[in-house]
C-alpha cells in the first residue's frame, strides 16, 4: 500500500439541485478526492483555506484518516463556489466564484510528503501543477485533472504538463475541446499523443472510458441510481477511487487499472446520493465492496 499526495482546493460551496439548496457546505476538489481515496489508502492533503474555514470541517476531513498537515490557513476568506443543477443534473451552472485565498495558492509541500509514489494534481492552473511536480520523483505515478478554462487560457502549459503525467482525467466535452475533435475515440488518442500513459474520459451518467498507449480502450458505465441529490465532486471522487485502488495495490498497469475504473465509478455513485461528502459519513468498506460486486455482475456478460 502506498500513500497519495493530493494538491487542490478545499472550499465552501453553495449548491442548488432539484433536491434542495445547501449553503456554505464543505467542497473542493482535494476534499472530494481525499475522502474517496481514504477508503483505500492513506492520504496527504495539500490545500489552502482562510481563517473563516470552520474547524468542524477540518475535523471531518481528518476523521477519514486524511493527513492535513499540508492544509494551510491564511489570513483572508476561504475559496467559495456557488452552482446550480436545477435545470440539468449533468451540467453545473456557475452562479458565483470567489477565489479569495486560493487566488494566491502556491503550496509548500511538506518534506514528509515528497517521497510519495502516487500524486494527484486536482484542477488548478497547469503552470502551478508543473511547479508542484518539481517536489516529486519523476518515477511517481501522477494523476492530473483539468477543465475547459485552462484549455482555453493555458493550453500550451497543459500540453507541457501532460508529458509528465501518468493518468490524465478530463470529461468528454473537455477532451473534445482540447483535441479539436468531435469524436471521443479521436479525442482519447489525441490526449495519449501528448504524453500520458493513460487517458480517462469521464462521461457523467454514461460512465467513463480508459484509453491506453496501445490504443486499447476499456469502457465502463456509471452505476445506476434511482435518486441523484448532488453531482458536485463526482469527478474528483471518481479519481479518488481510481487512484486509491491503484495505490492500495501499488500497481499502475494491467487488470488493476481496469478494476480501478470500476471502483472510481462506485465511489462517484456514493457521492451523488447526498450533498457535499455527507454520504461517506455512513459508508463502510464492506458497502463499497458490495456495490463493486453488484456493479461487476451488472457489467459482465
Amino acid at each position: 500500500m502506498s500513500k497519495i499526495v493530493v494538491i487542490g482546493s478545499v472550499a465552501l460551496d453553495t449548491i442548488s439541485t432539484p433536491a434542495g439548496r445547501s449553503k456554505e457546505i464543505l467542497g473542493g476538489s482535494a476534499t472530494y478526492f481525499s475522502v474517496s481515496a481514504s477508503f483505500f489508502t492513506k492520504i496527504n492533503l495539500v490545500a489552502t483555506v482562510g481563517r473563516d474555514f470552520p474547524a468542524k470541517h477540518k475535523s471531518l476531513i481528518s476523521s477519514f484518516g486524511v493527513d492535513i498537515k499540508g492544509l494551510e490557513t491564511k489570513k483572508g476568506k476561504t475559496f467559495r463556489w456557488e452552482g446550480s443543477y436545477v435545470d440539468d443534473l449533468n451540467c453545473a451552472k456557475t452562479i458565483n466564484t470567489e477565489l479569495n485565498v486560493f487566488a494566491d495558492f502556491k503550496p509548500e509541500i511538506p518534506e514528509a510528503y515528497r517521497g510519495s509514489k502516487f500524486v494527484f494534481l486536482a484542477n488548478i492552473d497547469p503552470d502551478l501543477q508543473l511547479f508542484i511536480l518539481k517536489n516529486f520523483s519523476a518515477q511517481a505515478a501522477i494523476g492530473c485533472d483539468s477543465m475547459n478554462y485552462w484549455i482555453f487560457n493555458k493550453g500550451a502549459a497543459l500540453k507541457k504538463l501532460m508529458k509528465k503525467v501518468t493518468f490524465m482525467f478530463l470529461n468528454d466535452a473537455e477532451a473534445k475541446l482540447f483535441a479539436g475533435e468531435d469524436n471521443i475515440i479521436k479525442a482519447g488518442k489525441y490526449l495519449l499523443s501528448l504524453g500520458p500513459k493513460y487517458a480517462i474520459i469521464k462521461r457523467g451518467e454514461y460512465g467513463a472510458i480508459l484509453f491506453t498507449k496501445d490504443s486499447i480502450f476499456f469502457l465502463t458505465p456509471a452505476f445506476l441510481l434511482e435518486t441523484v441529490v448532488d453531482p458536485t465532486g463526482a469527478g474528483d471522487t471518481f479519481a479518488g477511487g481510481f487512484m486509491g485502488y491503484l495505490a492500495r495495490n501499488n500497481k499502475t498497469g494491467g487488470q488493476t487499472v481496469k478494476k480501478a475504473l470500476l471502483y472510481g465509478s462506485v465511489m462517484a455513485s456514493f457521492t451523488v446520493e447526498d450533498f457535499s461528502i455527507d454520504r461517506f459519513k455512513n459508508v463502510k468498506k464492506k458497502d463499497i465492496e458490495a456495490r463493486y460486486n453488484k456493479f461487476r455482475k451488472l457489467t459482465t456478460p
